[in-house]
């Protein structure tokens, strides 16, 4: 018997339909099977050691557990089973807070076998779902699916579903100074104008500009055409001895330099040679890049 679910998104659905879910197991306590739905005591649900969210607001919390009250869990959690009567949250942290403040016993939950790696990827992938996510948290979750769960570009782009320049883009916000990512957090900025910001080549450049948005209230078209004419001097230089890039090894390019967290420069002449500069600031930066080679 097979059993429908909801999806979770595209990335965390592949997840769970992987070999490592088999929804024919019955290898489990309280004739639980792998796979369904059950109606689980909260009690015997931990939290997932590896949320990568810690602030869940409190009117939110309040505003969810109001509709469970009324309608009941729309979406049920999913869990992996640890032990007897011992279940460990996968995805649905908001839902089951939100449940225990509605004073529930009781939580339909999925089913799921996983190991420490997945149940760490399936909460990124989650968490990078949410509507609520500022641009910083989704390029962290990206940044921590790539080292903790050696993903690659492309593996991630699938398991997402967001192409891979996008990623880049995301990527590119954690090499900003704190103050900029914080700025970005508060929303004193967009992420149009932080994507401005990182195409300044020195940090105190960028906290230059970044008070000027906040103080002046700059729109990301103005920004722009400031960091662009910012950029001229060396831009007329370089354009002198460049050819320009073909649009098909831009995307390259992007990737280079969100693979290698620093910026990628491809150099092409008329004669179609040219080199792939990599630079790095630091000896540990050197080690990183030539560890990644």
């Amino acid at each position: 018997m097979t059993t429908k679910k909801k999806a979770l998104g595209r990335g965390l659905d592949a997840i769970l339909r992987g070999p490592e879910t088999d929804i024919r197991s019955r290898e489990i306590a309280d004739n639980y099977v792998v796979g369904a739905i059950a109606e689980i005591s909260i009690e015997y649900i931990e939290s997932n050691p590896f949320q990568p969210r810690d602030n869940f607001e409190e009117e939110a919390l309040t505003e969810l557990s109001e509709s469970i009250k009324k309608q009941g869990i729309v979406q049920p959690i999913t869990v992996r089973k640890t032990g007897l009567n011992k279940f460990q949250l996968i995805s649905g942290e908001r839902r089951l807070r939100a449940s225990k403040l509605a004073g529930l016993s009781k939580i339909p939950s999925y089913i799921r076998v996983a190991n420490d790696e997945q149940m760490l990827e399936m909460a990124l992938i989650e968490n990078i779902h949410r509507e609520n996510l500022n641009s910083v948290e989704i390029a962290i979750s990206y940044q921590r699916l790539i080292e903790e769960c050696s993903l690659t570009h492309e593996k991630l782009s699938e398991r997402v579903g967001k192409k891979r320049t996008t990623i880049t883009n995301y990527l590119r916000l954690l090499k900003l100074p704190a103050d900029i990512q914080l700025a970005l957090k508060e929303n004193k900025i967009t992420m149009g104008h932080a994507r401005a910001l990182v195409s300044i080549e020195h940090a105190q450049k960028q906290l230059n500009l970044l008070n000027r948005i906040i103080q002046k209230d700059l729109s990301v078209r103005q920004v722009e055409d400031i960091v662009r004419k910012m950029n001229q001097p060396d831009q007329e230089k370089a354009d002198s001895n460049k050819f320009e890039i073909p649009e098909k090894y831009t995307s390259i390019q992007e990737d280079l330099s969100g693979k290698y967290n620093t910026k990628v420069q491809l150099k092409l002449n008329n004669k179609g040679k040219g080199s792939i500069v990599i630079p790095f600031e630091n000896n540990e930066g050197l080690e990183e890049i030539l560890k990644k080679l």
